[in-house]
């Protein structure tokens, strides 16, 4: 992708490459550029390689070739040392989670998908090989095609966000139909994705943003916005929620969102213990501390309050997967892409993310 336009991908590659079947790939393509981590650290420390081995593919994988990637949060923690206790064994590594391109190869027993076809998608919190590289490799269950009604760059903005919302949402709190549901930090894509998914589920939503971003929450749907640099959202809010979303995860976010829920109401947090802790102690003291501290937790709000919590994170639904499909193709899912970025301009990319400037993305 010697062409990448914007920190997405391209479906310019470093050789010249015809989409072929799994048993002729390895005879034609044998390297691709990525970006690697090779220690943790600001985001000067990404490198952009050429002629990264593509592994060969399991029988349940796809060979994506990229046209655009996301530039995520989760992306920015991993490269600051977020989850060490996996990924420092392993490093360098390739970052990245979103992916939207075309299936360029398939193992022997992916049904779902053909050569040339256009899939978006994303991989797990813990998946060793990212998305920020000209060809991906995730599993048949982590991809579904890519709706005709959107462009690459704004279709590699939502998988990752939406399913993390999904599982929330509807894994969660199994939410339901004239039912309440609060949103904290409405305004990023995880919590913009949460506010169109619970309005097309046919739910009363409310959300605390900042300024700049309150009138796009409310023409998703929202029927209430309260900005929290100005506003004290437990004096304008009224009434209780079935469901509360927490996308800041701080002592007080977590304290409004309880008091705020109606015995049998579920509180649900991305910003969980677990790896915090493994990171911490490692996993054979670190893993059960978190396990230990996540059911405290639950026993402590389902006997004062009567309610469940819940540590919420993206896992692969192809379930979840399809209705994203469907309500983007429909036009009620969008997150918005302000600014793309060169895949040599990296860290300027991972930099502006993390100032907060723009929702990166490249190709």
């Amino acid at each position: 992708m010697r062409g990448m336009r914007s920190l997405r991908g391209s479906s310019k590659a470093v050789s010249i490459f015809r989409p072929a079947r799994l048993s002729s790939l390895r005879s034609i393509f044998t390297g691709c550029r990525a970006v690697m981590l090779p220690r943790f650290g600001g985001p000067e420390v990404l490198e952009l390689r050429e002629n990264v081995p593509v592994p060969n593919l399991n029988p349940n994988e796809v060979l994506v070739r990229a046209k655009a990637v996301s530039v995520n949060p989760l992306d920015c923690r991993i490269r600051a040392g977020y989850g060490r206790s996996v990924f420092q064994p392993h490093l360098p590594i390739i970052i990245g989670r979103d992916v939207i391109g075309e299936v360029a190869a398939v193992g022997n027993s992916v049904k779902s998908f053909k050569v040339g076809q256009e899939v978006f998608g994303a991989l797990h919190p813990t998946a060793l090989r990212g998305t920020y590289t000209d060809y991906g490799v995730l599993s048949e269950e982590e991809l579904t095609e890519k709706p005709a009604s959107v462009s690459h760059v704004e279709a590699s903005a939502i998988p990752f966000a939406a399913l993390t919302s999904w599982r929330a949402l509807k894994s969660n709190a199994r939410i339901l139909e004239g039912q309440r549901v609060l949103v904290f930090g409405g305004g990023g894509a995880v919590g913009f994705a949460a506010i169109q998914i619970a309005v097309a589920s046919g739910c009363h939503v409310t959300a605390s943003c900042v300024g700049q971003t309150r009138e796009r929450i409310l023409a998703a749907g929202a029927e209430q916005a309260v900005d929290y640099t100005t506003e004290d959202i437990e004096m304008v809010v009224k009434g209780k929620f079935d469901a509360v979303l927490d996308t800041i995860g701080r002592p007080e976010t977590e304290r409004i969102g309880i008091n705020f829920l109606r015995k049998g109401g579920n509180y649900m947090t991305l910003q969980g213990e677990a790896a915090s802790l493994t990171d911490r102690y490692g996993f054979v003291v670190g893993l059960p501390l978190a396990t230990s501290f996540l059911a405290k937790k639950k026993i402590q709000y389902q006997y004062s309050h009567g309610v469940d919590y819940w540590w919420t994170y993206m896992r692969a639904d192809p379930e979840g997967l399809a209705e994203i499909k469907r309500l983007v193709g429909a036009g009620k899912l969008k997150i918005p892409v302000e600014k793309t970025f060169p895949i040599t301009e990296v860290v300027a990319a991972h930099e502006a993310k993390e100032k907060k400037e723009i929702p990166a993305r490249w190709s």
